[in-house]
C-alpha cells in the first residue's frame, strides 16, 4: 500500500506540471554547490549586456508568438555564459551549459538580450519541487512562437535550470518550450531523461526558495566571458 501511495504521489506531481500546457519537471545536486558564489574572472575579458533592448517597448503579452523560428546559433563556444535573473526578491545567478545544451543556451541568451523575459512573472510554484517562469502570457501556455530541439542528458540536481515542455502525447520529440524555464527546489531524479537541463543556479538559491506565484522578473542579464 505504501508503495502504491508513493507511485500515486509522483504521478500526481508530474500531472500537475503537464496539464496539456507547457510541462515542467526536475533532479539532484549538492546544496553547497548550488549556493556557491560566482568566482570573479581573473584576467578574462567579460561583457555584460546593458542599455536598451529590442523588446523594451513591446508589452509582455504581445511577445507571445513574436518569432517564427528558433534563433540562429550565435553563441561563442570558446566562452562561458552566466545569466543573472533579476527579480523583485533579489538576483538569481545561473551558469549555462553550452557544451551539453547548445541550442537551449543559445536560445536563452538570445531571448535575454532581446529583453523577452523583462517584466514577465513566475507563474507556477510547486513547493519542494520547482519554480517556473518565462511565459509572456503568464498562464503556462505561452511562448515566443517556436520550440527548441530536445537536449536531454544533464541531471536534475538541486538548483537545476531546465526548459518546460508539452507532454509526450502531443510532443513525442520532447521539444522544449521556447521560453518557459524552471528551477528545481530539490533533487528530482524522476525528471531525468525527460526534460532538457541547460544550467544550474550558482548564486542566489535563497532567492529561488522565496519566489512566489506572480513575482516579477525585472530583467535577465547575460555575462559572456
Amino acid at each position: 500500500m505504501s508503495k502504491l501511495l508513493s507511485v500515486f504521489a509522483i504521478l500526481t506531481l508530474v500531472g500537475l506540471l503537464s496539464c496539456g500546457r507547457e510541462a515542467a519537471e526536475p533532479e539532484n545536486q549538492n546544496q553547497e554547490t548550488a549556493n556557491r558564489e560566482v568566482e570573479p574572472a581573473q584576467n578574462v575579458p567579460a561583457t555584460m549586456d546593458t542599455g536598451a533592448r529590442p523588446l523594451d517597448n513591446v508589452r509582455a503579452s504581445d511577445r507571445a508568438d513574436y518569432y517564427q523560428a528558433e534563433p540562429a546559433m550565435t553563441i561563442d563556444f570558446d566562452k562561458s555564459y552566466i545569466a543573472t535573473v533579476h527579480t523583485d526578491k533579489g538576483d538569481i545567478v545561473m551558469d549555462l551549459n553550452a557544451e551539453y545544451a547548445p541550442h537551449h543556451v543559445n536560445n536563452f541568451v538570445f531571448l535575454a538580450r532581446q529583453g523577452f523575459f523583462d517584466g514577465l512573472t513566475f507563474h507556477r510554484v510547486v513547493p519542494g519541487f520547482v519554480i517556473q517562469g518565462g511565459d509572456p502570457l503568464g498562464r503556462g501556455n505561452g511562448g515566443p512562437g517556436y520550440k527548441v530541439p530536445a537536449e536531454i542528458g544533464l541531471p536534475h540536481e538541486l538548483g537545476a535550470v531546465a526548459m518546460a515542455r508539452q507532454g509526450d502525447q502531443v510532443n513525442p520529440k520532447r521539444e522544449s518550450s521556447g521560453s518557459q524555464f524552471y528551477i528545481t527546489l530539490a533533487p528530482t531524479a524522476q525528471l531525468d531523461g525527460a526534460y532538457s537541463v541547460f544550467g544550474k543556479v550558482i548564486q542566489g538559491f535563497e532567492i529561488v526558495q522565496q519566489i512566489a506565484v506572480g513575482d516579477l522578473i525585472t530583467r535577465v542579464d547575460i555575462l559572456e566571458k
